[in-house]
């Protein structure tokens, strides 16, 4: 967490966890790193190793690529409104007066116990502006944007299933976290209030 300057001089940074970059680069290099020594191992005495070459090249590539797009990843929020920069290098804005309430909740994880804090900045049609995963983003991150935003927050008090989500606030998940569940969406029960 930090400071910008220019445009953005009283605006927190907030970055995903460091230790997500950690992980991946040390289970690239666990993984490619034996294949790519077996594979120079039978190539070499072919003489056949430059395609082999090419291959740990565009690996290379691709892994600098991905770090470089996790290093440029942030969300910035002050009390004029949110950007955000994503993986993909896509920004965003939005202005105080664009974001209706910020939603947080606890989602539980696929197969799993666990639950991971999830925060989402809505327009006033309840429309998903901006969202903050807990695998990604701490939750004193996720206070700072509530915080900062000065938007009405609601906090659902129990921890919630995707399927659950799906079925009470569709829109605030990602394509691919949606499910057809071949059932009309069901009143909220007193207390698991989603805002709207």
């Amino acid at each position: 967490m930090g400071k910008t300057t220019g445009a953005h001089l009283r605006a927190q940074v907030l970055r995903p966890h460091g230790h997500l970059l950690r992980q991946t680069t040390l289970s690239i290099l666990a993984f490619f790193a034996p294949v790519f020594a077996v594979l120079y191992w039978l190539t070499i005495p072919l003489g056949e190793w430059g395609n082999v070459a090419v291959a740990q090249a565009i690996v290379m590539i691709g892994a600098a690529a991905g770090i470089i797009s996790f290093l440029r990843t942030c969300i910035w929020v002050d009390d004029t409104g949110i950007t955000e920069r994503g993986f993909f290098g896509r920004l965003t804005s939005f202005s105080r007066e664009q974001v209706g309430s910020v939603v947080v909740l606890e989602l539980y994880q696929s197969g799993a116990i666990d639950t991971h804090p999830q925060l989402f900045v809505t327009d006033a049609d309840g429309h998903l502006l901006v969202r903050m995963r807990g695998q990604f983003y701490s939750r004193g991150a996720m206070d700072t944007v509530a915080d900062e935003l000065g938007a009405p927050v609601v906090r659902v008090p129990d921890p919630m299933t995707l399927t659950e989500l799906n079925r009470l606030r569709p829109e605030l998940l990602y394509w691919f976290e949606r499910r057809v569940t071949g059932r009309p969406p069901r009143e909220p029960e007193p207390g698991t209030d989603l805002g709207a």
